[in-house]
């Protein structure tokens, strides 16, 4: 009878082990195209941003993530700067390398490639166009990823909806359904991107309400979200509107989500100028500096759990 008990205590080690939940770091991050007037109006360059952007992404570990704005030479950057990644996308404009991407980053050391494809947000979409009111052609990038470790797979979204046009964001809403519907069956499914709506859009309600996806912000274990994700370069700024999403099918877990406000300094023009404080302890300097950000939205990070 021990012996008995003991060995289906054993399975039940055994079995847990086995169903034990994977996890992953999910992102989404608008760089900001390389734009000559940030640099000579306000000081907000891509050559000063990207290594800060590079630093971010190594220190809070993303493991695939999706990007919006970026030109091909600033993917280059971005892969350049940082070690094992890899990316998948085309430009906007001619399916090949002109305009900007809404390329996916992702680990090659944890993840590997099974398949790739680029569509647009219109009504035709095979091909570079503006679709319905947009003002700008419109482009999302896919890819079908297997955890290397693990085996589980799930198709990866990534997207940038216009800017300006009310009806083309909410034709691209139901674009991105019927496109994940058509293409992946039941398999789990990430989307992300820079949907230029809030929580409180239609557009949004269209995909949060789907019964397909759901916000990784409503759907999270810990939230550390104290402003939404669009800053326009001023580090003083407050806002609630979340415009950069994480949806996820019923598959994942959301353990963490956060909204990175992470910060930097740059000297002023003039010089930095030393700060004397009776508070201070002697050994420590500080002088006034400038206070950045790395980009004109914040990067979204979700920590994402399965089961194999």
């Amino acid at each position: 009878m021990k012996k008995s008990v003991m060995l289906v205590m054993a399975c039940v080690v055994i079995f847990s082990c086995g169903v034990k939940a994977q996890q992953f770091n999910v992102a989404t991050y608008n760089m900001r195209n390389d734009n000559n007037k940030d640099d000579s109006i306000a000081g907000n360059g891509w050559k000063q941003r990207f290594p800060v952007i590079a630093s971010l992404i190594a220190f809070h570990d993303f493991d695939i993530f999706g990007t919006q704005e970026c030109l091909h030479h600033q993917l280059e950057d971005v892969k350049g700067s940082l070690s094992g990644y890899d990316y998948i996308g085309v430009g906007r404009d001619d399916g090949q390398t002109k305009g900007e991407y809404s390329a996916i980053f992702y680990k090659t050391t944890k993840f590997k490639l099974l398949k790739k494809g680029d569509f647009w947000m219109s009504a035709i979409t095979d091909r570079p166009n503006k679709g319905w009111d947009a003002v700008l052609p419109r482009i999302c990038s896919w890819g079908e990823f297997k955890e290397i470790k693990t085996g589980f797979t799930f198709y990866f979204f990534n997207l940038h909806m216009d800017h300006i046009g009310v009806v083309a964001r909410a034709e691209s809403a139901k674009l991105i359904l019927a496109k994940i519907k058509e293409m992946t069956g039941n398999k789990p499914v990430i989307l992300t991107g820079d949907f230029n709506v809030d929580q409180t859009s239609e557009s949004y309600a269209v995909l949060h309400n789907s019964g397909v996806l759901e916000d990784a912000y409503e759907t999270t274990a810990i939230r550390y979200a104290l402003n939404g994700t669009f800053n326009s370069f001023k580090p003083d700024s407050k806002t609630d509107s979340r415009i950069d999403h994480i949806f996820l099918t019923k598959q994942f877990k959301v353990s963490r989500y956060g909204i990175l406000t992470d910060s930097y300094r740059s000297k002023r023009p003039e010089g930095a100028t030393p700060e004397a404080n009776a508070n201070f302890p002697k050994e420590v300097r500080m002088s006034k500096y400038i206070a950045r950000e790395p980009s004109d939205h914040f990067p979204v990070m979700a920590t994402v759990e399965y089961r194999k």
